[in-house]
């Protein structure tokens, strides 16, 4: 009975890696790579099955370039990008709702932070304009009552993961024994209520200039465009924006361990 669940066993496995062989053999997705004169790049890939366009901008900044004492600030900063910018000092989701969006988020990661959408292809223009004044115009729109709303947001959103059993403990638990102390990984995008506690404007601003041109940023668009044109209309909106200096980066280097580790971790779980 052991010797036929082993080959059972055995075949799956071999079944599933042949499966998942062809099938990534069968991919070929073009796209299209463009660097604009401010250093931002351009990706488009085109897909004609259906008149809609999605829209990502991804930033290269995430909770890996956080310094001492800013904790947190990438996730609260994607927060506070959805509140207007300059040139459209209004609710960011309000707008592109109107427009048919769909899919309308962002995410923080260790490496990055995203904003992304859906939407029909005749708004494209609409977007990339609202995507751009986020971009280059968006300093100007910051207030301290915004902040302070975006900031009880974040910190609500870390105590909703600490009154979820195991799940905010596990990762905590999980990065710090993985990593060694100082490494840009070995803290939680989520941050630290004390760092977010002390966020002002001016820390604020300081992250946008210093992570938010485009220069450290990738625009992608997939969808029923024409790559030149969807490139022409990238460049007319984006193009003017000024480049930033070089963003501050943590040193990243590989985490080994010599020797086995174990860590106990204590929760309050209902029974």
């Amino acid at each position: 009975m052991k010797n036929y669940v082993r080959l059972i066993f055995s075949l799956l496995i071999a079944t599933s890696s042949y499966a998942k062989t062809a099938l990534y053999e069968s991919i070929d997705i073009s796209v299209s790579k463009h660097i604009l004169s401010n250093g931002l790049t351009v990706l488009i890939s085109e897909d004609h099955k259906a008149p809609i366009v999605a829209v990502n901008v991804m930033y290269k900044v995430g909770s890996r370039n956080e310094p001492v004492g800013y904790r947190g600030f990438a996730h609260l900063f994607e927060h506070l990008l959805y509140q207007g910018s300059e040139n459209f000092n209004d609710d960011f989701f309000k707008a592109t709702e109107q427009l048919g969006a769909t899919d309308i988020n962002g995410n923080t990661w260790f490496d990055r932070t995203n904003y992304f959408q859906t939407v029909p292809k005749n708004a494209l223009d609409s977007i990339l304009w609202l995507e751009s004044d986020r971009m280059g115009h968006f300093e100007k729109s910051i207030s301290q009552s915004r902040l302070d709303e975006q900031r009880n947001v974040v910190l609500n959103e870390m105590k909703q993961r600490e009154n979820i059993p195991y799940q905010g403990i596990l990762q905590s638990h999980l990065q710090e024994s993985v990593y060694p102390v100082g490494h840009p990984y070995s803290w939680s995008p989520i941050g630290s209520k004390e760092d977010l506690e002390r966020a002002s404007i001016e820390t604020v601003r300081q992250w946008f200039h210093d992570y938010y041109g485009p220069n450290n940023a990738i625009v992608t668009i997939v969808g029923d465009v024409d790559t030149k044109e969807a490139l022409k209309k990238v460049t007319y909106y984006f193009g003017d924006i000024p480049a930033s200096k070089k963003p501050y980066e943590n040193k990243v280097w590989v985490a080994k361990r010599s020797e086995q580790k174990r860590d106990v971790a204590y929760d309050q779980v209902p029974l």
